[in-house]
């Protein structure tokens, strides 16, 4: 059952544009979604998201609420510094939701979404000496685009964000070493789907690894770049296109309460 705000002022819906509500939607079934396949780190974690016509803020959740108790009313509509925006009893918001998802989407105008998560198989593999090894087919998804950022103390300080954007380098997938992932994109979409594609090659990569040393097999480079091709040319399934409809019935069945 979602947990209820007690109203202040006006319906959120009502303060905001019906394409920000939308979006709202759509961030708070991604939020479940997640949730139902076991992306949970009690209050932490956050999924950040471009206000549609509003570029310089985002929508994200509360850091004292869990992903599967969002709903589209309790979003925090923020500026890149901070400030909450909506009426709500949070003033601002600290901590990762600024510094890596108000910090990233500011600095990257290419980017909508922002996901970072801490899930068993995501650390497992952010603490190999070797990151993701292209080791099943989920992997090959991700050949060759994934980028790296050392771990130098956590995301709670202002000179940390640039260290992000420059480990990042323009890409859209980062392992945090000793730490998770990040996932980013041009929609909550995008960021559900490829964030599901990397936690499968995760769990498969930990779980083959416990096989132990030469008790496993990886392809060949030019497999892994010819498997890679197959993906980037498959289509507009790779922004969540094809799998996008089927999470929001997901998120239907269990608790349509996300839309409120």
């Amino acid at each position: 059952m979602a947990v209820q705000l007690i109203a202040r002022g006006k319906p959120v819906r009502e303060q905001v544009s019906a394409a920000e509500w939308t979006a709202r939607v759509e961030l708070a079934a991604g939020h479940r979604v997640l949730a139902h396949y076991g992306v949970n780190d009690l209050t932490y974690n956050h999924f950040g998201l471009r206000v549609p016509g509003e570029p310089d803020h985002m929508l994200i959740k509360r850091t004292d609420w869990m992903f599967s108790e969002v709903t589209a009313s309790s979003l925090l509509k923020v500026d890149f510094d901070g400030n909450v925006l909506t009426d709500t009893d949070v003033k601002t918001i600290k901590g990762g939701a600024l510094i890596i998802h108000a910090g990233l989407l500011k600095h990257r105008r290419d980017l909508n979404a922002t996901l970072h998560t801490h899930t068993v198989a995501g650390m497992g593999v952010a603490a190999h000496k070797f990151g993701l090894l292209p080791i099943n087919q989920h992997a090959l998804r991700f050949y060759g685009e994934v980028k790296y950022h050392e771990f130098e103390g956590f995301e709670f300080d202002d000179e940390m964000t640039p260290k992000l954007v420059r480990d990042l380098d323009g890409g859209c997938f980062m392992i945090l070493r000793n730490h998770g992932v990040l996932v980013c994109g041009e929609s909550v979409a995008e960021c559900v789907v490829n964030h599901h594609f990397l936690e499968m090659a995760c769990q498969g990569q930990i779980a083959a690894l416990a096989a132990g040393e030469g008790n496993y097999t990886i392809p060949g480079k030019e497999a892994c770049e010819y498997a890679h091709s197959q993906f980037m040319s498959a289509g507009r399934f790779l922004k969540g296109d094809k799998d996008w409809a089927a999470c929001l019935r997901l998120a239907d069945r269990i608790d349509p309460s996300y839309k409120e």
